[in-house]
């Protein structure tokens, strides 16, 4: 078996409920969508990075360990891409004791399910509309692909947490029957945090818009948090 890496490199989590925590990121290539705020455009490619062997990606991610790593991030492009492959290194970094932490749009639930069993942090992801993420015609399958990840995801309990990036092209009621969506296949006390992730350097929400994106969640989830990429002001990659 191969995979395709595009790198791996240490550095502090920018994104999510544990931002801060010094992280081995390993950076699957490969992503067929095109989200319009994307900032790893150059992953997005099939054929970016590098092929390598599964025993060759596990030695590279042991060259590049740290000392006193709180997780490894498996993100992208995007790992379900690569479904078979991601599963077999998110196992062995778990015989490391490390825990292992899954980034992905959450596009296919089977796929999803392959990779599941081998993470102890998941984040899903939802698209909103305005992401450009894929053809309005595909949109509801999407969502409901997430909407079967989430559900996988909390029955196998992990630990999991809700992100949805916005923008100033978000419109309020998308947001909101999103948001509506979702509780009504979970409970409050299913999740461990929901991140509203504002865009950076583009198409960037006001205050104002990010504080009405705050109250629609918080009638259903109270620990709801505007969290913007923690990476991008401190320099880190």
């Amino acid at each position: 078996m191969k995979v395709r890496l595009f790198e791996i490199f240490t550095s502090v989590e920018g994104e999510g409920i544990l931002y801060g925590t010094k992280t081995l990121f390993v950076r699957l290539a490969g992503c067929p969508f095109t989200c319009f705020y994307c900032d790893t455009k150059e992953s997005l490619p099939l054929d970016s990075g590098k092929e390598y062997t599964i025993d060759e990606a596990c030695k590279l991610i042991d060259f590049n360990l740290k000392n006193q790593t709180y997780k490894v991030n498996f993100t992208g492009g995007d790992p379900l891409i690569q479904p078979d492959a991601v599963a077999q290194l998110a196992k062995y970094i778990q015989t490391k004791k490390i825990p292992t932490y899954l980034e992905s749009s959450c596009f296919d639930s089977d796929r999803f399910n392959i990779v599941l069993p081998f993470f102890d942090i998941i984040k899903i992801e939802f698209k909103t509309k305005d992401s450009e993420f894929i053809d309005l015609n595909h949109f509801d399958r999407l969502i409901d692909n997430a909407l079967k990840c989430l559900q996988l995801s909390i029955t196998s309990k992990k630990t999991t947490y809700i992100k949805i990036v916005v923008s100033s092209k978000t419109k309020l009621d998308e947001f909101k029957n999103l948001v509506d969506k979702i509780f009504l296949v979970i409970f409050k006390e299913d999740i461990d945090g929901f991140i509203i992730q504002p865009t950076y350097g583009i198409a960037e929400p006001s205050l104002e818009l990010l504080l009405n994106f705050y109250d629609i969640v918080y009638p259903y989830f109270i620990d709801v948090k505007v969290v913007p990429q923690l990476h991008k002001f401190i320099g880190a990659p």
